[in-house]
């Protein structure tokens, strides 16, 4: 199996899982517990604390752990707005469901939600949010990497227009931790997410930054864990993971990134030169490193997945979170692509463990698969489907 599906979750890396073995068998206390057992859970935790802080740049203070990237918005988002009785969130058309199901939600409790329009290439324009921030802003959400078509955004210049009125920024940086250098401090941001099956940790744990001097009410309540802001018994084992994930990441980040951009360009240019009527989506210099995102006129994306699948190849569409609402993208939608474009999209993510013959066959059995699908298309006519 060739796996380009990295955007949606990575495997997890061997040296995090000997990190978590542990900690599943023998080292089993609660954090909470003051004897021994409990004491090397809790120096555990605080350990990968200051790991995932240190990926970053923030202080160890400034992590809170959390499920996941989607608790993490839903906490910078409603933790925010819980202090107020109204207001307006400014986010933006092509955010993860995370952010917009619960803007949806807020909505609906009374709080005005302005979505900031992108361009082509799924860049948001900052002067369309200087030009909306106001006084009743109390915070805005842009995410610093799609995870369909991978733009990164100005998060930088956002942040700045955010500042200068006072307003707090959140971004939800899944895709990007672990792809690009982050550094809080830099770039200003007040409240950040994390997820650690991105970056080749476990699932189900992930982390929001929250800058010092920032105040959130908590969304679940109970034994005062994580300073009160996240109650529950922690999940040891996985933030152990989490951390390790995070520390690897750090490490071999310029490694990394050129391996994963180098993979990312041999897929690139020999699709472009093998298969015709393809375009390839997104911004062309301000993009994650791993993400391709394309086109191919005359095919239906389902279709193209089941079949690369057939042929021991895992890809997608766009987000994996979403596919089970069989819903049309709502990130292609807003950057203006038909209906004929939007059902040819395929999305294909490298990832540290893949190679560059991995991506040579990919791209064989992708021309195969895509003049088979072609052949029996219903645009056939319309569309000339000659080799390029």
């Amino acid at each position: 199996m060739i796996y380009l599906d990295n955007a949606a979750s990575t495997q997890i890396h061997s040296d995090v899982l000997d990190f978590m073995l542990p900690y599943l068998k023998e080292q089993y206390g609660n954090p909470s517990s003051i004897h021994r057992y409990g004491r090397l859970s809790r120096k555990a935790i605080e350990k990968a604390r200051k790991q995932i802080a240190f990926l970053i740049n923030a202080d160890p203070s400034e992590i809170f752990i959390t499920s996941g990237g989607t608790e993490s918005n839903n906490t910078a988002l409603r933790g925010i707005l819980t202090k107020y009785s109204s207001g307006q969130i400014i986010t933006s058309s092509i955010e993860h469901d995370a952010i917009l199901e619960p803007c949806k939600k807020l909505s609906q409790d009374g709080f005005d939600v302005l979505y900031l329009s992108v361009d082509k290439f799924g860049m948001v324009d900052p002067s369309d949010l200087k030009n909306q921030i106001s006084e009743k802003t109390r915070i805005v959400s842009i995410m610093f990497g799609n995870n369909e078509i991978g733009t990164i955004q100005p998060i930088l210049e956002i942040a700045k227009i955010c500042h200068e009125n006072d307003v707090i920024f959140h971004t939800d940086a899944v895709q990007a931790v672990g792809k690009v250098p982050i550094d809080v401090n830099e770039l200003g941001v007040d409240l950040l997410s994390i997820s650690s099956h991105k970056i080749y940790g476990p699932k189900g744990i992930g982390a929001l930054y929250v800058k010092k001097g920032i105040s959130l009410n908590p969304m679940i309540l109970g034994g005062g864990q994580e300073h009160g802001l996240r109650s529950g018994t922690e999940n040891v084992a996985n933030i152990v993971g989490f951390g390790k994930a995070c520390d690897l990441a750090k490490t071999n980040l310029s490694e990394n990134i050129s391996q994963m951009k180098k993979l990312r360009d041999v897929l690139v240019q020999n699709v472009l030169s093998e298969i015709s009527q393809v375009t390839v989506n997104g911004h062309p210099e301000y993009h994650l490193p791993n993400n391709s995102h394309f086109t191919f006129l005359g095919v239906n994306g389902e279709d193209l997945i089941i079949k690369l699948d057939e042929y021991g190849i895992a890809a997608s569409t766009g987000s994996a979170c979403s596919v089970h609402t069989q819903k049309a993208s709502h990130v292609l939608q807003a950057m203006g692509f038909s209906h004929e474009q939007i059902t040819g999209s395929l999305r294909l993510t490298t990832g540290i463990f893949n190679d560059q013959k991995e991506i040579e066959q990919t791209v064989e059995i992708l021309k195969k698969v895509i003049e088979e699908l072609r052949s029996v298309s219903p645009f056939k006519e319309k569309y000339s489907f000659s080799k390029n």
